[in-house]
């Protein structure tokens, strides 16, 4: 059965995907960067299939989007001082943060002792976090296949594959987000994209 679309200004977007991800189905919405497929972070089940949705190696982690600065907690059991001011620096925006998750996240959703966070900067996205909770998130591309930047893009890979795309138009940003991993005692930048850098040091050097 191929996937329901919805507009992302249909007033029945955020209900149907509140419901979708409640049932422990996947949905794929826009974002500030890319299309993201999500599913709640404490559903393992929900976890597993965005893998095999994907085909994804089990053994890459999934990060988490959240929707406001008060569910951190539930996905992160702290943040650090440089990687807190990157947050208030840089979200809601294209920045993940890699830090140390919180033990009682279902398992399968990273082989490491830590997770990579990031609140978008994308309204309908943000409205869908602070409803649903945060959201385990990963690109709704096939795996090795270009990140989608519009419903069609997710349809042409993943039609059969998800519940329910919401179709925002294309994605502002169309670049994925640059991840920075924040456990060690220096920054390493695993991913750079949207964000440069040359505006992190930038960052770093006004305030550290």
């Amino acid at each position: 059965m191929s996937a329901k679309i919805i507009p992302a200004n249909d007033p029945n977007a955020l209900t149907a995907s509140l419901e979708v991800l409640t049932a422990g189905g996947l949905v794929a919405f826009p974002t500030d960067t890319v299309y993201g497929l999500g599913c709640l972070v404490e559903r393992a089940e929900s976890i597993d299939r965005l893998f095999a949705v994907k085909g994804r190696d089990t053994s890459k982690a999934i990060a988490v989007l959240i929707g406001e600065i008060d569910h951190l907690p539930r996905v992160a059991s702290g943040l650090g001082e440089t990687a807190g001011g990157l947050a208030a620096h840089f979200w809601p925006g294209a920045l993940t943060l890699v830090v140390p998750r919180n033990p009682a996240l279902p398992a399968n959703l990273s082989p490491l002792p830590t997770i990579g966070v990031r609140m978008p900067d994308h309204l309908f996205a943000r409205n869908l976090l602070r409803q649903a909770g945060p959201l385990a998130t990963t690109s709704a591309n096939l795996s090795g296949w270009p990140s989608p930047v519009t419903a069609g893009d997710v349809l042409k890979q993943l039609n059969e594959r998800v519940d329910l795309v919401i179709d925002g138009g294309a994605c502002p940003g169309g670049v994925p987000s640059t991840v920075v991993d924040c456990t060690g005692a220096d920054l390493r930048i695993l991913r750079e994209g949207a964000i440069s850098r040359a505006q992190l040091e930038a960052w770093l050097g006004k305030n550290f």
